[in-house]
């Protein structure tokens, strides 16, 4: 029972920590271009050797 008294600050601190990661990558553009890595995988630019 001890033990809780430890995991639940360290999974608030965690969850805190991945939300505060989330909101960063929105704010720095990671999710700007969700369609052009998809249409990027359609196209063939490999040459052939």
């Amino acid at each position: 029972m001890t033990v809780l008294w430890y995991l639940i600050p360290i999974s608030l601190g965690l969850g805190i920590v991945g939300l505060a990661l989330f909101f960063w990558a929105l704010r720095s553009g990671q999710y700007e271009d969700v369609l052009g890595a998809a249409e990027r995988v359609l196209t063939d630019d490999d040459t052939p050797l």
